[in-house]
């Protein structure tokens, strides 16, 4: 395959439980032929592996427990967590982390989650696949912990600022950049600090079905996201490295080969 990869999309979320196959299909005909489904919680992640063994060629997917949820975690969960992970189209323990923005979790029950993910990421040597607001010291002091054992990890759509983007980069993460950047508003310190981010750690996402670009033309009708538009975060991506978007698409596939070992 020679297209896009979308690292992030919620294809278990209720938006597309109408139309998936139509979503994916209208994705490939834009250029966006595999996609890395986001677990975030043990419900979901049944219904992640519905959708990759329905669409095995195309879709992957991450096996883990969002901050938001970590106060339902469980003893078991780590085991049940590892036999998910032997699943063919898993490639990273994520979607994990600490958001303590909005502290759906206690701050002590998303560290104790986290580190447990990050053991379990150590035993499996799978990569990390981490969401993060306004947690950045904590979260890198606990990656730093494992960091020597881990095998790598992306800051999924990242939004910090330049010291928080040099620390995940000085822990050898890949960066997820998602329509964020195409926000006029708020995404200009992002636009800014696209060229700080070397080409070999960069990953394209849309975190469908949030983040639609706002800068998309026509405007859809719909607010849903979906990967047919990962192709315009491309080129406003490649815009501000000053390189084509092939060349983009290229690098980018390859980094998301190397990180997810996808076949």
């Amino acid at each position: 395959m020679g297209g896009l990869i979308d690292i992030g999309v919620n294809f278990t979320d209720k938006a597309f439980a109408k139309d998936l196959s139509t979503v994916i299909n209208r994705a490939v005909e834009n250029g966006v032929d595999r996609f890395i489904v986001t677990g975030t919680q043990l419900e979901e992640l049944s219904q992640a592996i519905n959708i990759c063994e329905q669409h095995p060629n195309n879709c992957y997917f991450t096996v883990g427990i969002h901050p938001h949820y970590s106060k339902q975690w469980q003893q078991h969960y780590t085991d049940k967590l590892k036999q998910l992970a032997i699943h063919a189209n898993a490639v990273a323990i994520g979607e994990t982390g600490l958001d303590f923005n909005r502290n759906f979790s206690t701050p002590e029950q998303q560290l104790f989650a986290f580190e447990e993910q990050l053991k379990l990421a150590v035993e499996l040597q799978m990569p990390v696949f981490l969401h993060e607001r306004e947690a950045h010291e904590q979260q890198v002091k606990l990656l730093k912990k494992y960091n020597n054992e881990l095998k790598g990890g992306v800051a999924h759509c990242f939004t910090g600022n330049e010291r928080e983007l040099m620390a995940y980069l000085e822990l050898g993460l890949y960066i997820g950049i998602t329509g964020w950047i195409c926000d006029e508003r708020r995404g200009q310190e992002l636009q800014k600090l696209a060229p700080k981010i070397p080409l070999d750690r960069l990953l394209l996402e849309t975190d469908a079905p949030y983040l639609l670009p706002r800068n998309l033309k026509p405007k859809p009708k719909s607010r849903r996201n979906e990967p047919a538009h990962l192709p315009h975060i491309c080129e406003q991506v490649a815009e501000l490295l000053s390189i084509s978007t092939q060349e983009l698409i290229e690098q980018t596939r390859q980094n998301s080969e190397i990180l997810f070992c996808l076949g």
